[in-house]
């Protein structure tokens, strides 16, 4: 029972930060974001009954025991969907750094949740696979569908899960990813949101992004870059203050984190719609319009302490590559 997928990384433009269940990955609002089409996730899932423990390779490496832990966990819950136990073979590779702030896991649990379901001979919703994605790594629930997505928080297992809001050809922003820091980061995602509720200010800010939910889709059916980039300029910044005011502080960024976010308020003065937001790392998401994201990727390729930019549009969502299912 084997089988191949493929997903893509997704950047939240409203941004879920801190867990209601940790166990369910219940957030504690609702969120917006949109699947990438190149930085992507190609996972293989090859369930063996020769095997005594799930396997992982991870960019071509053993990958370490938190990682084979969580991936174990995640299986565990397809196969008890398929009534086996045979244990897997796992191998993913990613085209973008892992573990950087760039939505790694959202991709590898969108693709690991498809690949599984597919070796396994499951025949799922979008909405059960999503659903399932979504115990892996919360946003990863987003990352089962392509273009404009919407992760409803829900209240339970059954209803916290994702739709589409808009194909990706609805609207071809540009996401140029200035990437200043490549390596694994200190404190994992699934670390902070457990430590989003002791800040002071994360409460106001779930109340924010509540009240910009509708704004925000109503910029995105108008294609309104103007009327959106401040709303996620906001609610990136208000999700790192929530992070930088929790017990213990969490501090992301870098100085050349600032320095991006600083230029782009600088181009902006001088007339380019440009707007970044910053998910848990300390690498920088630009959205733009076609006609200016190449001034504005060469502009960020000459900042000092970027390293290269990453150049995505909204992308498909997972799709299995191949699959054979010859269990008996």
């Amino acid at each position: 029972m084997k089988a191949t997928a493929e997903a893509g990384a997704n950047i939240a433009l409203l941004k879920y930060w801190g867990v209601r269940d940790e166990n369910l990955n219940l957030p504690l609002n609702s969120s917006i974001s949109i699947t990438l089409d190149r930085a992507r996730t190609t996972t293989t899932v090859a369930f063996d009954p020769t095997l005594d423990e799930d396997q992982l390779e991870l960019d071509g490496q053993p990958a370490p025991e938190a990682a084979r832990t969580r991936v174990h966990r995640h299986l565990e819950h397809l196969r008890r969907l398929a009534g086996t136990g045979w244990q897997a073979q796992v191998v993913s590779q990613n085209n973008f750094p892992t573990g950087a702030g760039i939505a790694s896991s959202a991709s590898g649990f969108a693709a690991l949740t498809v690949a599984a379901a597919a070796a396994l001979g499951l025949e799922l919703s979008s909405r059960e696979l999503s659903r399932l994605a979504r115990l892996g790594s919360g946003s990863a629930c987003r990352s089962l569908f392509g273009g404009y997505v919407e992760w409803v928080a829900g209240t339970d297992d059954a209803s916290s899960y994702a739709h589409p809001l808009a194909p990706p050809e609805h609207w071809p922003l540009h996401d140029l990813i200035a990437v200043v820091a490549g390596g694994h980061k200190a404190i994992s995602s699934a670390q902070g949101h457990s430590l989003a509720p002791s800040s002071p200010l994360c409460a106001a800010r779930v109340a924010a992004v509540e009240r910009a939910m509708p704004i925000v889709r109503a910029a995105l059916q108008a294609r309104d870059l103007r009327a959106l980039g401040p709303l996620v300029e906001q609610d990136a910044i208000a999700m790192h203050a929530v992070m930088m005011t929790s017990h213990p502080a969490l501090f992301y960024w870098l100085p050349e984190t600032l320095r991006v976010m600083l230029a782009i308020r600088k181009w902006r003065e001088e007339g380019l719609a440009a707007y970044f937001t910053i998910d848990a790392g300390p690498n920088v998401h630009v959205l733009c319009e076609e006609a200016e994201s190449p001034e504005i990727e060469r502009r960020l390729q000459s900042l000092p302490g970027v390293r290269r930019v990453l150049h995505n549009r909204p992308g498909p969502g997972p799709h299995v590559i191949a699959s054979e299912n010859r269990a008996t």
